[in-house]
């Protein structure tokens, strides 16, 4: 999938990338995955809906580069320890943001588990590239001799920080915020893994 879009999309210019991708996001916010359709994208964004299927090829594709394409590199984090590469990694989007993001979460959260094309587009894309970059993070840790090797909660990390900022407005009816997520990331994840809160 990678390959092939990148070879489609050679004709379109960064800015325009950008542009489209704006574009897909705010549609996402306005009416939900379900009802974002090929024809909005094009005509929100002066294209033609063959342009978008040449560059894209679809929606799952399109929507979940539109997701990717903004995101910070989770392995490009290294302050020198698990802390402040924890706290650096929640912190790198300010409240606003990561209340449009939870948004975009909630309306695509159903959505993947009924399109197989947006799930499979969804971890080729999105999750696997996360999950290794994380591994990474994760085992400059180890290397640093913070977290035993051994730790099982090593490989739940990543669960605990989506789950954390994904649940933050079920449980407490509130966007995540720094704040929050800082503080969970010292009362739950730090302790999980053994490493000192101080």
């Amino acid at each position: 999938m990678a390959e092939a879009a990148t070879a489609r999309r050679s004709r379109i210019t960064p800015e325009r990338e950008a542009e489209l991708y704006a574009a897909v996001l705010d549609l996402l916010r306005e009416v939900g995955y379900d009802a974002l359709t090929m024809d909005a994208v094009a005509a929100r964004t002066r294209s033609s809906k063959a342009t978008l299927y040449r560059q894209w090829g679809g929606k799952a594709e399109l929507v979940a580069r539109a997701m990717r394409y903004n995101k910070p590199g989770i392995a490009d984090v290294d302050t020198g320890s698990l802390r402040g590469d924890l706290h650096a990694l929640v912190t790198r989007e300010d409240d606003c943001a990561m209340e449009q993001n939870s948004a975009l979460m909630r309306a695509l959260a159903m959505a993947v588990h009924s399109d197989p094309q947006l799930l499979r587009a969804f971890k080729e894309l999105l999750v696997e590239p996360e999950m290794e970059e994380f591994r990474r993070v994760m085992q400059r840790a180890v290397d640093r001799g913070e977290v035993r090797a051994d730790n099982p909660a090593i490989d739940y990390v990543m669960h605990m920080l989506i789950g954390g900022f994904a649940v933050r407005t079920l449980l407490d009816e509130m966007p995540p915020t720094q704040e929050f997520l800082l503080s969970y990331v010292n009362a739950v994840i730090l302790p999980a893994l053994g490493v000192s809160t101080d």
